[in-house]
């Protein structure tokens, strides 16, 4: 197969594309805009035969059409995705994110893709006080953010039901590991705490996050790209619900640190207190996570402190 992947440049589409090519015979174009958050050196060792870039804008409509043609499937995970950018400067993600899904569709659609697998957000769903969400919950977006992928979410559906186009949304939870930019909380607070630096934890710290290792969530990824219903939407999540104190406090212990590197900071505009997703309906696919969260957040603060050549210039570029 030959899949079409935009935002392989950022942080899950990067890992994704490693995924790619370890566990499958496929090639890939990469289509990236290179952003901010997109960086070549988190990808231009696995380029080559299998694996091409193009350098494009997904709200270009010429520009995708000529890197679409011949792809087999598509996995669009291109996006602008952090909140705090999102409510000083909404535009760039109602654009980027609604505009570009509308036009990744509509030339999918005129070119006949087999598959068309939609990378969204646990956000979309809203704060969830008890329980967790299911796929077939309202939405309840509480920031442009998560608004501009509800909306995204909508749009590639829609073309679902209008023209056939078959479509698989995706869900996920925060993620976290290797090449995630450094605005993150985990590679910001990781990144800070190996400098000597303080981190700034919002509000009371008690906002409970679901924290997802990127490679289990790639693999959930393949699973819905490979085996889901088109037209469906699956939850892809880790089970590791924990405030950001906590969080917070995990990595201090990693680094090193005390509890005098944590400095109080203004609550976030919206902040929602709490994201659960249920996961069972990616479950009966056969799919589960495999990664450890302890020892998956020791294996990540460990590859920021070996990698600082790719970590450090990104946060001198903030």
């Amino acid at each position: 197969m030959r899949l079409f992947i935009t935002g392989a440049a950022g942080f899950i589409g990067s890992n994704y594309l490693r995924y790619v090519l370890d566990h499958s015979d496929d090639t890939v174009v990469v289509f990236d805009s290179l952003t901010y958050a997109g960086n070549m050196a988190s990808i231009e060792d696995v380029l080559g035969s299998r694996a091409t870039f193009v350098h494009g804008d997904i709200t270009d409509r010429a520009a995708v059409r000529t890197a679409m043609t011949g792809t087999d499937a598509v996995v669009h995970f291109a996006a602008e995705s952090h909140v705090d950018r999102s409510i000083s400067g909404p535009d760039a993600f109602v654009h980027t994110n609604c505009d570009g899904t509308n036009v990744m569709c509509d030339v999918a659609r005129d070119l006949g893709v087999e598959r068309f697998v939609h990378i969204s957000t646990d956000e979309v769903y809203g704060s969830v006080e008890q329980g967790s969400s299911v796929e077939t919950d309202p939405l309840d977006p509480r920031s442009p953010y998560s608004a501009s992928k509800a909306g995204s979410d909508l749009i590639a559906l829609s073309y679902h039901t209008t023209h056939q186009l078959p479509v698989l949304v995706t869900r996920a939870s925060n993620n976290y590991g290797p090449y995630q930019f450094p605005e993150k909380v985990i590679p910001l607070f990781t990144s800070n705490l190996l400098d000597g630096l303080h981190v700034p934890l919002y509000g009371d710290g008690l906002n409970v996050r679901d924290w997802l290792y990127v490679d289990d969530h790639c693999s959930g990824i393949d699973t819905v790209l490979r085996s889901g219903v088109v037209g469906e939407i699956y939850n892809i999540g880790g089970g590791n619900e924990i405030t950001n104190r906590e969080l917070t406090d995990r990595l201090i212990g990693l680094c090193g640190r005390d509890d005098s590197a944590i400095d109080y900071v203004e609550d976030r505009l919206g902040h929602d207190r709490r994201y659960s997703i249920d996961c069972s309906k990616l479950r009966d696919l056969g799919w589960d996570t495999e990664q450890d969260f302890a020892e998956g957040l020791e294996r990540t603060v460990g590859w920021y402190r070996e990698n600082r050549p790719w970590w450090e210039p990104l946060k001198v570029r903030q």
